[in-house]
C-alpha cells in the first residue's frame, strides 16, 4: 500500500475528502472554511450542524485580526495550537492568564476558578481589538457575558467551545443571546482543539498560510 507522506499533501487530501463527505449540503460561503478546518481536526462532521455564526462574525473577526488583535485563551492548549506564523504576519498576540500568580491568588480568595478571573486580568489589561478564545472552561464564558451585560463590555469576537457536562451548554446558550459576533459550537462538543481550529481558519485566511 503507498502511502500519502508529504504534509501538504496529507493535508489536501484530507481536505478533499472533507469537501466529499460533505456533499451537496449548502453552507454560507463565508463560513465552509471554519466548517471544514474543525471537522479536520476532529473528524467529527455533527460540527456541520454544532457550529452556529452570528452575522458576519468571520469578517468581524479577520477584520481584528487584520488590526492586529490580542487574542485571549483559557488554556495553553488552546493558546499553543494557533498557528504562530501567522498571528506574527498579523502582529496579533495570543495571551493566557490561567497560569498567572495574581489570578490564581485572587481565584483561591474568592472561591471562584481561575478561568473566571483571569477573564477579568484580560478585560482590565488588554486593548481592543479582543477576540476570546474559550475551548475548555464555561465559567469563563460565564464571566465574559456578566461583563458584557452588566459593564458594558465588547469584545470583537467571541469563539464559544467549551467541551463537557456542567455549565457547557448552558454557557454557550448565554453567547448566542448577545449582540456581540460569535461562534459558538452548540452542545456538549468542544475543546481547546477545537478553538485552536477556528482561530486558525480565521488567520490562514486573513493572513495566508506557508
Amino acid at each position: 500500500m503507498e502511502f500519502v507522506t508529504n504534509p501538504t499533501e496529507i493535508e489536501d487530501k484530507s481536505f478533499e475528502m472533507i469537501s466529499e463527505l460533505l456533499g451537496d449540503r449548502q453552507f454560507d460561503p463565508a463560513n465552509l472554511n471554519v466548517i471544514k478546518r474543525v471537522i479536520h481536526t476532529s473528524a467529527d462532521f455533527d460540527y456541520a450542524d454544532n457550529l452556529v455564526f452570528s452575522e458576519n462574525a468571520v469578517a468581524i473577526g479577520k477584520e481584528a485580526l487584520k488590526n492586529g488583535a490580542n487574542i485571549v485563551t483559557d488554556t495553553q492548549m488552546g493558546r499553543s495550537g494557533i498557528n504562530k506564523a501567522a498571528l506574527q504576519k498579523l502582529g496579533c498576540v495570543t495571551h493566557c492568564f490561567i497560569d498567572s500568580p495574581e489570578v490564581a491568588e485572587i481565584a483561591k480568595e474568592t472561591g471562584q476558578t481561575r478561568a473566571r478571573t483571569a477573564v477579568d486580568r484580560a478585560i482590565e489589561t488588554l486593548e481592543k481589538p479582543i477576540i476570546f478564545v474559550v475551548g475548555n472552561a464555561p465559567t469563563a464564558l460565564i464571566r465574559l457575558y456578566e461583563n458584557i451585560v452588566e459593564k458594558g463590555f465588547k469584545p470583537d469576537l467571541i469563539i464559544a467551545v467549551p467541551v463537557g457536562f456542567v455549565n457547557v451548554v448552558e454557557s454557550k446558550e448565554l453567547i448566542l443571546e448577545l449582540d456581540i459576533p460569535h461562534i459558538v459550537a452548540r452542545g456538549r462538543k468542544g475543546g481547546s482543539n477545537v478553538a485552536a481550529a477556528i482561530c486558525n481558519a480565521l488567520l490562514y485566511e486573513t493572513a495566508g498560510r506557508d
